[in-house]
């Protein structure tokens, strides 16, 4: 059976430190991030933008008690126009992972359907479950011809990944379940089983506010976090993974010799990364390529070098121009559309809002996860709130 959340995942008896509702985030432990966040601080202070989990944690096929994974599902636009066109890009730090659909984004500069995040197995599942919901809601979408952008991270220390745990179902209840209004991080949805940094990570976000005169924009950053070594993460200048007590058995157990073979070594900062960003301004897709290329700047600031082994994949859009960029088969009838879009010369400050809410989204991941254990005894423990707060000076 499955314990199937929608808010918070339950943690495992041997978390000494959940309690039901808590919410605590990066800035709540005293760490200090630039820029002004939206008042969610979160992706959806993007207007209209809806955000679905479905999160995992119980026995998988065959497998008893070690299913812990999940879907995350994003809908730009919200529900009602799920088959709205927004101008988008894709970046590529490492490109050992996988994002559906990023051919068409890469040709036609536009993202057409909902985008869900999920583990490394389960990416058929959700996207044949997106497409079902896309038939189901938009039919005359569906009847032409659908791309929906799944991304995915690996979660196999945590979770039996062979397992036949997510299904189609689980991507159309994420969609279902989508709407605006906080977030759940750390241990929900797709980043239910995931690690960064060698502590427990997950699904992580920020946003921040972009302001000229009287007009205003929003910068939007969600992220699964499973990237990372112990030694590498450091915050403002801190040294928090060198320096921390926590256990890393992940890294240091042994455990992936005994399954896969003599030899075979778990590899610090093996994992992946999808970061979705999301804006109401208006850009043109070349404009969402720029942002989606600042991504690893913000994840630098935490401490990452890329580790081969890890699938860094960004995905940036605009759900500005509403109605344009569109790909409809219009006969011998040749269209022409205008967009509006933030001048090259004034889009520094969007990349800097891309930076500053990747950072503080990854931290939002570590600070909110909780310690789990997985299939066969593993554990993966949360970065130390203490720990946190001694660093930076926060409240007890």
């Amino acid at each position: 059976m499955f314990n199937v959340e929608h808010t918070k995942a339950e943690a495992p008896k041997t978390d000494p430190r959940t309690e039901a509702g808590d919410r605590t985030r990066a800035r709540e432990l005293g760490i200090g991030f630039d820029g002004e966040p939206g008042t969610l601080n979160a992706i959806t202070d993007v207007p209209g933008l809806e955000v679905g989990l479905v999160t995992l944690i119980g026995d998988a096929p065959g497998a008893p008690g070690s299913a812990r994974t999940g879907v995350t599902a994003i809908l730009p636009r919200g529900k009602h126009l799920a088959g709205s066109a927004c101008a988008a890009g894709v970046a590529v730090l490492n490109g050992n992972g996988e994002l559906t659909g990023r051919s068409w984004i890469e040709e036609s500069g536009q993202l057409q359907a909902p985008i869900a995040i999920t583990n490394s197995h389960a990416v058929g599942a959700v996207h044949s479950g997106v497409d079902r919901w896309m038939a189901e809601h938009h039919p005359a979408t569906a009847a032409a011809w659908m791309l929906p952008v799944v991304g995915e991270t690996w979660d196999g220390y945590l979770n039996a990944i062979n397992a036949p745990t997510v299904t189609p179902a689980h991507a159309i209840e994420a969609l279902n379940r989508a709407s605006s209004g906080p977030v759940d991080e750390g241990s929900v949805g797709g980043g239910t089983g995931m690690n960064c940094y060698g502590f427990k990570g997950g699904t992580g976000t920020a946003s921040r506010v972009v302001r000229s005169g009287d007009r205003s924009w929003t910068v939007g950053v969600l992220l699964q976090a499973n990237f990372g070594s112990r030694k590498e993460l450091r915050v403002s200048g801190h040294a928090l993974g060198r320096q921390s007590q926590a256990p890393n058995p992940m890294e240091t157990s042994g455990w992936f010799e005994r399954e896969a073979g003599a030899g075979a070594q778990a590899v610090g900062g093996a994992g992946s990364v999808i970061v979705v960003v999301a804006t109401d301004a208006p850009l043109l897709p070349a404009q969402c390529d720029a942002l989606a290329r600042r991504v690893p700047l913000g994840l630098a600031r935490t401490g990452t070098t890329g580790s081969h082994f890890s699938g860094d994949i960004f995905l940036a859009f605009s759900t500005a121009n509403e109605g344009a960029l569109g790909s409809q088969m219009a006969g011998d009838e040749i269209r022409i559309e205008s967009l509006d879009h933030v001048a090259w010369g004034s889009i520094d400050p969007f990349f800097e809002a891309v930076v500053e809410a990747t950072e503080e989204a990854v931290m939002n991941a570590l600070v909110a996860a909780r310690n789990m254990t997985g299939r066969d005894g593993h554990i993966s423990y949360a970065l130390p709130h203490a720990e946190v707060r001694a660093a930076f000076g926060g409240a007890h």
